[in-house]
Order: structure tokens, then C-alpha cells, then sequence
């Protein structure tokens, strides 16, 4: 039964495949393609670009986010709101600056104050 704490597939990206339709995806990530469509709706993360035929076409990186997504819901048993906070307190993490990097800008910043006093 999908979604049961017995499921617990790992789920494989093809290496060799840079895009994929929406039927694919749903196949590897086992979900449904309106359930794909509604996490599209849900979540800012996955954004899938557009084929010439208005067909979604994703990328690694989206599959890579839908199975943190299918992870967060299914396993951890979040709602969305819950994942969709946890994803953004992720980003948080991630886009700051390491502790090194602030003390060296600050001794940096330090010499050019004296350099201008």
C-alpha cells in the first residue's frame, strides 16, 4: 500500500536522462500525476519548465526535490504547511554565510577602517 510505513522504497533517478515528462516521473517517484501537479501548486520549489507541446518537463533537481517532498509527507508524516517550513528552513541554512567567512569579512572590514582613519 502506498504511503504505509511498510513502503519503503528508495526510489532511483536514471543517470542518463537529463529531462522527463510528467508520466515518468509519477513511475519512478510512485504518485500520481495530480498529485505531482499539486505539489507543483503547493510547493515554489518544483517548477518544472514547459516543453514547445505545454508538456512539464523535469529536471533532476525537481525529482531531487519531489522525493524530499514524498519524504517529508509520507515518512515523517508532515502536513503540507509542515514540509513546505521545513523545505524553507532548509534554504535558510543553506544561503548562510559559514562563521569563517564573517570573521575574516570583519577583520577585512576592520583594516579598512583604520586604513581610512
Amino acid at each position: 500500500m502506498e504511503g504505509s510505513g511498510k513502503d519503503k522504497k528508495t526510489f532511483q533517478i536514471p543517470e542518463n536522462k537529463r529531462y522527463f515528462r510528467i508520466g515518468e516521473v509519477s513511475r519512478i517517484m510512485g504518485v500520481e500525476p495530480y498529485v505531482l501537479r499539486y505539489w507543483e501548486s503547493e510547493f515554489p520549489q518544483i517548477c518544472p519548465a514547459r516543453a514547445d507541446t505545454n508538456q512539464r518537463t523535469y529536471q533532476r533537481k525537481d525529482l531531487e526535490m519531489i522525493m524530499e517532498i514524498k519524504r517529508l509527507l509520507y515518512e515523517e508524516k508532515l502536513t503540507i504547511r509542515g514540509a513546505r517550513q521545513r523545505l524553507k528552513q532548509k534554504e535558510q541554512v543553506r544561503s548562510l554565510p559559514d562563521k569563517t567567512f564573517i570573521e575574516e569579512l570583519r577583520a577585512d572590514l576592520e583594516d579598512i577602517l583604520k586604513v581610512l582613519k
